[in-house]
């Protein structure tokens, strides 16, 4: 290598010339793969992820539409997510404290293995003719549990397994696994309980988990660290020697209150997932509305999630948008405006177009609050943040799941969906006038 330049500085670095600068950022149009290219175990993970994700949208809409064909009830297919809803929030949170204590790649692998089991609960039920609700809602409810102590775990390990700058791309990357899987589960779940029975769509369920049990299986000792440099150091050795204390659930809360961006982001997610969250009525809709049956429900509850994938195939433009907490506000409200003017058509087409808009917004939410969560939180909270994470994620459409189908019943579905679009565009902006810091929040200078 060359030397200085005569009469150089003593300060001035040696010129390098075989290293050229490094090029402009591309301006991505089209979703970023780096993350898939780079690590293999962030790879497996991911694939994994996407085929069991497929099995579980599958299994929803058919416990969904099992109900409906027991009861006839709207507001008892919206019983099947308050069934859920404790359990998430219950587990979600100390799940995301035992996330901060144990091996993560275990607690993620067990808990795989109990959704696995709780599918093949469901196809050994249908196959036997035991048609009970009080059945479903009791597997819906330990499913939940499950998943509660498996998301915080799953989630947590992203950021050790990849570059702090490739964290959004990863968070597309997650929202295409979990689109992709909600687009091709409800369709598929819709045709298959069409042609063979809901005990045909569990067992694929229970096949499907198979493929997030092998990633699982193939990942390294996750344990509880300072960040990325505890996985290269053999599986992370906590900072104190070695020695862990319990992680505490209330510690957890106590950092997210001195957190307002943090909490932002769950209040407006809050927002779009329970107010404006019409999913329980895609049943009673398919047939009252379209004349429809089983297929045209599937093809309503992929509606969102096929804007979603769109919104994640096309999201190389979202690494170059620093502003995260204005683009959060602006699609939760656009989400909202979506859902309202969907209550408004009779068109079932139309009506697809404005669930797919919907769900194209979500993506984009999505992707902000979880980078905006895992910038800012340091590795010992990850657990305990992304168990409130699932709680407000998985547990708000849940909740919107029985307001909708009690507002359903007890109005129409008209009022519930237009009704519940314009309250949750009314309450992000009460929300933003309330904390108006959230609109200034700058991905290059991060305050949580």
């Amino acid at each position: 290598m060359p030397g200085p330049r005569p009469g150089a500085p003593a300060t001035e670095r040696p010129q390098r010339p075989e290293q050229p600068a490094a090029p402009p950022p591309k301006r991505r149009i089209l979703a970023d793969l780096t993350p898939l290219r780079t690590s293999a175990d962030y790879r497996r993970l991911w694939v994994g992820n996407t085929v069991s994700w497929i099995g579980q949208a599958m299994t929803a809409l058919a416990v969904s539409l099992q109900v409906y064909d027991i009861t006839g009830s709207s507001f008892s297919v919206g019983l099947v997510g308050l069934c859920s809803l404790v359990p998430l929030v219950v587990f979600g949170l100390y799940g995301g404290a035992i996330a901060d204590t144990v091996d993560r790649r275990k607690l993620g692998l067990y808990s795989a293995a109990g959704l696995c089991g709780l599918s093949v609960v469901l196809a050994a039920a249908a196959f036997a003719g035991f048609h009970h609700v009080w059945f479903l809602y009791t597997v819906v409810a330990l499913q939940a549990t499950c998943g509660a102590l498996n998301s915080p775990a799953r989630t947590a390990m992203i950021p050790r397994l990849l570059p702090p700058e490739q964290l959004p791309a990863a968070n597309a990357l997650t929202s295409l696994t979990t689109t992709s899987g909600t687009t091709v589960g409800p369709m598929l779940g819709g045709l298959i309980v069409g042609l063979w029975g809901y005990q045909a769509a569990y067992a694929i369920d229970a096949v499907a988990f198979t493929a997030a049990l092998y990633a699982m299986w193939r990942l390294p000792s996750m344990l509880p660290g300072d960040g990325g440099t505890d996985r290269a150091a053999g599986g992370g050795a906590a900072a104190d020697g070695g020695k862990r204390r319990r992680a505490s659930v209330a510690d957890g809360l106590r950092f997210l209150a001195t957190r307002p961006n943090l909490r932002m982001t769950f209040f407006t997610d809050m927002c779009a997932m329970v107010l404006a969250h019409p999913r329980a009525l895609f049943p009673a809709i398919a047939v009252v509305w379209y004349g429809g049956d089983a297929r045209t429900a599937g093809l309503l509850a992929a509606a969102p999630a096929v804007g979603a994938l769109l919104g994640s195939v096309f999201s190389g433009w979202l690494g170059r948008v620093h502003h995260h907490g204005f683009a959060i506000a602006l699609s939760v409200a656009a989400w909202g405006t979506a859902v309202a003017v969907f209550g408004l058509t009779r068109d079932l087409w139309l009506g697809v177009v404005f669930l797919a808009l919907a769900g194209a917004a979500d993506t984009i939410s999505m992707v902000f609050r979880s980078t905006m969560l895992q910038a800012a939180t340091p590795d010992e909270m990850r657990g305990r943040l992304q168990g409130v994470f699932i709680v407000v994620v998985a547990g708000g459409p849940r909740l919107g799941d029985f307001l909708a189908g009690t507002i359903g019943d007890l109005t129409s579905p008209r009022v519930a969906i237009v009704g519940g679009g314009a309250a949750c565009v009314l309450a992000v902006g009460l929300l933003v006038l309330r904390w108006r810091a959230f609109l200034h929040y700058d991905a290059r200078a991060p305050q949580a």
